[in-house]
């Protein structure tokens, strides 16, 4: 077995930017930052289901249209104006448990079991 480092004899070349080989310009530089933190903040904008919250959409039925999503996002950006932390949100008849400081729900019921109609640790409530 032989002791020795062996290095690759290719050279390491710089990244052309385009075909033409000039510089890639301050100005599209920023633009490129300004598109990907737009994507950014709109990706951060989202509501997060919580992998428990997706259990109980899935046992229980539950399914959410595009349009429903964005009122949801919308509920839980104006909960959050309001300094809200945890959050129910009750949209057509189903009732969202929402962490509003992550962004995320928690768990999802509709109004099917009647067994389960206490929700304890929040601090305010969005009907929709």
């Amino acid at each position: 077995m032989a002791s020795k480092i062996f290095f690759h004899p290719q050279p390491i070349l710089p990244i052309q930017t385009n075909a033409g080989n000039t510089p890639q310009t301050a100005s599209t530089s920023r633009t490129t930052n300004n598109d990907f933190g737009a994507m950014l903040s709109a990706a951060q904008d989202k509501v997060l289901f919580s992998a428990h919250a997706e259990n109980r959409m899935r046992e229980r039925g539950i399914s959410l249209t595009e349009t429903d999503l964005q009122k949801l996002d919308t509920a839980v950006s104006d909960l959050e104006k309001k300094g809200a932390r945890e959050s129910l949100v009750y949209m057509d008849g189903t009732a969202f448990v929402v962490s509003v400081r992550n962004r995320t729900v928690i768990t999802a019921m509709d109004g099917s079991r009647p067994q389960e109609n206490i929700i304890t640790n929040i601090d305010s409530a969005a009907i929709l």
